[in-house]
């Protein structure tokens, strides 16, 4: 293996181990022997299933309650690491929290970071991450160029599949954090999760979204219709996330959700790169738009030239007449 020891940020997502998380797991396996998940709260419950997916042990950061995690837990980690018996590579997934820390470390330790990773492949002795520009047009590629460690990397969802190993339950540890000083004062006053009735939109094996093509706001209950329907989860553009029609969690793009479902339906969506970006690897892309020429069916696998106003309520109509 490549690596002696490399860390995973693991965290919840209500009461489960986040699927970025577990996606990162799967991958770090391949470079290392000893994979180790670090993460703060009720982490350290997950050793069950942290084990399945490859984590030898979790390093739980105790004493974080009501408060933003980073600046505790990147000070626990270089406490590690300037002990000298960290890991030489640190993968993290590109959540809130998640950048908050790789900003920390990246400045308590003086090291860089490679951010915005859409791939990460290991060539010889070094991991070359891929990073999808100018709205998804152009892969470019990065490495690191200094020897020092460790090396962190911010890894956005479903770069990789989630594969479980088969491991032992992990070993759960505790770290310490050195002191904060007011760093640490902001509190959390409050917190809110949007309400759905589905499955998670990044998670759903079936995804119908909608743009600026339903025409106004109200139209927008065809696509949650659907959705429904299909038992999965709607998404939308970012033209009319922009517009106020839908909340930002809806959106699927470059700048919101990365998806890879099974089925994904865009509806009166034009096919914008920076909405390409966040779906064009579903396994089965079906668009419905009237303008023939729309870029959204350069990457369709079926393509509907016609109406959604008029589509849209032949479909749900004939899939209501099947239940």
């Amino acid at each position: 293996m490549a690596f002696s020891k490399v860390w995973v940020l693991s965290e919840m997502q209500g009461n489960q181990v986040a699927s970025v998380s577990l996606e990162i797991l799967s991958f770090a396996r391949s470079i290392s022997e000893q994979v180790e998940a670090f993460g703060w709260g009720e982490i350290g419950s997950q050793a069950e299933k942290l084990g399945d997916f490859g984590a030898k042990v979790i390093n739980v950061v105790e004493g974080i309650q009501n408060e933003l995690p980073a600046v505790k837990v990147a000070s626990a980690v270089k406490e590690v690491v300037q002990s000298g018996s960290g890991p030489d590579v640190i993968l993290i997934g590109t959540s809130y929290d998640g950048r908050d820390i790789a900003g920390r470390l990246s400045a308590m330790l003086d090291v860089p970071v490679i951010t915005n990773v859409t791939g990460l492949s290991l060539e010889g002795e070094e991991l070359i991450a891929s990073h999808s520009i100018f709205g998804g047009a152009i892969v470019a590629k990065s490495k690191f160029e200094t020897s020092k460690t460790p090396k962190i990397f911010v890894i956005r969802a479903k770069t990789f599949a989630q594969e479980p190993a088969g491991g032992a339950p992990a070993e759960v540890k505790t770290l310490s954090y050195g002191d904060v000083g007011k760093k640490s004062d902001a509190k959390i006053i409050a917190s809110h999760a949007e309400e759905r009735s589905g499955p998670k939109l990044d998670e759903a094996d079936i995804v119908v979204s909608g743009g600026r093509g339903l025409g106004e706001k109200e139209n927008y209950a065809m696509i949650e219709q659907l959705a429904k329907l299909l038992k999965g989860a709607p998404g939308a553009s970012r033209a009319i996330v922009d517009a106020g029609w839908v909340p930002y969690a809806y959106q699927v793009g470059q700048t919101g959700k990365t998806v890879k479902p099974t089925v994904y339906i865009a509806c009166g969506i034009s096919g914008a790169t920076q909405h390409l970006v966040g779906m064009k690897n579903s396994k089965n892309i079906i668009a419905i738009n009237k303008d023939k020429d729309a870029p959204i069916f350069s990457v369709a696998d079926l393509g509907i030239v016609g109406d959604v106003h008029k589509v849209l309520p032949k479909l749900i109509e004939a899939l209501q007449s099947r239940a």
